[in-house]
């Protein structure tokens, strides 16, 4: 069994990619094979929003997890367009919700053909990632991703009670990005441990493995709402201020500014503003919070790799620990 890799072993995100390009190559194709329908429109939005790019994180994460237990094959494909699919259907729900124009440097498919084919077409995403599913004709894992959806529901309407909400803190915060994001990372890990015959134990660490990588992960892509910019982060700077989400940075400084500045910070929450984005991140310097935000991601992520110790030492586990690091150290 592995220890605590050392950074200076770690593969960064391009390595990585080398190393599942096979499995992600034909995991494309099966996507690609799977999104086909006789209605035109169907087609247009899912490829519009399967073909945008992204690092296909949760299907990587399921077939190095299943690869480092010394599973790869048809079935992992599957499992994890399966995942893809509940991931990308969950995107063009979001977007509607938010009222967001901007994602991955792109027009949302909301911004393009509005929001009742949005949402239609990811109700369709949703409907054939459960067709993939019954077709493996496994209960096991039916259990798992029907829990899995169910909970991202719930965090959907758990963050919407949240919005504008300005006092939100960070327990209720962790509660809803455990539920929207960290749930399916824990999914995908999981999933491939069961693949690869895993026992309930390790089963068990790789679900803790992608439940503190699903945080670690939120918590990085929230500080870059306030630290980064439109054009690196691929979509509007303050969008989530202006959607009225509490996310860490302006939940922690909110409770360490002073009276006068906390009002105004509520009244921007409670407003949406996106023009008081340079009080808030003013107001988020002074109090050392992105720096604080980071260093809570950077203990999900080492909290991710130490549950990697129960897997053999090969370089798909090499390559789990190297996404545990990207979490918290990318720029978009």
């Amino acid at each position: 069994m592995s220890a605590l890799a050392t950074d200076a072993h770690v593969p960064d995100l391009k390595a990585i990619q080398a190393l599942a390009a096979p499995d992600m190559a034909a995991l494309d194709a099966l996507i690609r094979r799977r999104l086909a329908s006789n209605v035109v429109l169907v087609n247009q939005i899912a490829e519009y929003i399967i073909g945008a790019g992204g690092k296909r994180l949760r299907p990587l994460l399921l077939l190095l997890s299943a690869a480092a237990l010394g599973h790869r094959g048809p079935d992992a494909h599957q499992l994890a367009a399966v995942v893809e699919f509940i991931h990308t259907s969950t995107l063009l729900h979001d977007d509607v919700v938010d009222e967001s124009d901007l994602r991955r440097g792109r027009k949302t498919a909301n911004a393009v053909w509005g929001n009742a084919a949005s949402v239609l077409v990811g109700d369709f995403l949703y409907s054939r990632s459960f067709q993939l599913m019954v077709e493996l004709g496994r209960m096991d894992v039916q259990q798992i991703l029907a829990d899995t959806t169910n909970t991202i529901a719930e965090g959907e309407v758990l963050q919407l009670l949240h919005v504008r909400n300005p006092d939100t803190d960070e327990a209720a915060y962790l509660r809803v990005i455990e539920r929207k994001t960290a749930i399916l990372f824990a999914a995908a890990t999981r999933l491939g441990a069961l693949l690869a015959g895993g026992d309930a134990a390790t089963q068990q660490a790789l679900h803790d493995y992608g439940l503190a990588l699903g945080y670690a992960f939120q918590i990085a892509d929230d500080v870059l709402d306030y630290a980064s910019d439109t054009a690196t982060l691929g979509k509007n700077l303050g969008d989530d201020l202006a959607e009225g989400k509490m996310t860490l940075p302006l939940i922690h400084a909110m409770q360490h500014a002073d009276a006068e500045t906390r009002a105004v910070l509520r009244q921007i929450v409670e407003q949406g503003d996106r023009d008081g984005l340079p009080q808030v991140q003013q107001a988020i310097a002074r109090a050392g919070s992105l720096a604080y935000s980071r260093a809570r991601a950077h203990d999900y992520a080492r909290a991710a790799r130490e549950a990697l110790a129960v897997l053999p030492d090969n370089a798909f586990n090499a390559a789990l620990h190297g996404l545990a690091c990207y979490a918290v150290d990318r720029d978009h």
